[in-house]
């Protein structure tokens, strides 16, 4: 349990299959509300059975984490490390994370990093977590960039959105 500027509460913990609704509800809304994402309003289409599967697969798995901050019940936040189970690569994990526009600029992206790496360290496994950002997202490049997270490449015109394209940043974290 962590405090918002306010006293408001912020309860970071694992997703559950429960919480499938929820969140698929919480996408559709978060798609709307920032052009940063990599998917826009009605592109998810997993029904809710399949997205408790997918919260299963992510449970059971001891190489990723789907992260929920929960504000009065509600989902406010989500951090998700994708890794695979292939030898070779399951130390390396994908960060994608998303925060409601109502929350933006609380510290709700920097708790939720902080749990993520904590949990990535703790496992033994994850020694690398890598993620892309839209380059200009510099909000969220300045936070990545706090965490220590560094610039690793430029991938030219990755995301085309209105028909203007945009390059994203890939940034890697070595625990």
């Amino acid at each position: 349990m962590h405090r918002l500027p306010g006293g408001v509460p912020l309860l970071i913990r694992a997703a559950e299959p429960e919480d499938a609704a929820a969140l698929l509800d919480y996408i559709e809304a978060v798609s709307a509300e920032s052009e940063f994402l990599t998917f826009a309003p009605g592109e998810f289409t997993l029904g809710v059975a399949a997205e408790a599967d997918v919260l299963r697969q992510y449970a059971a798995a001891e190489n990723q984490l789907y992260l929920l901050g929960l504000v009065e019940d509600a989902i406010a936040a989500v951090a998700i490390l994708s890794a695979s189970t292939r030898a070779r690569i399951r130390h390396s994990g994908e960060l994608a994370m998303s925060v409601r526009r109502q929350y933006w600029g609380q510290g709700i992206g920097s708790l939720m990093l902080d749990t993520l790496i904590g949990w990535a360290r703790a496992t033994r496994i994850i020694t690398k977590i890598n993620l892309r950002v839209r380059a200009d997202n510099q909000r969220a490049i300045r936070l990545y960039e706090r965490k220590g997270f560094v610039l690793e490449g430029t991938l030219r015109k990755e995301m085309r959105v209105n028909q203007r394209y945009f390059d994203n940043h890939c940034l890697g974290l070595e625990l």
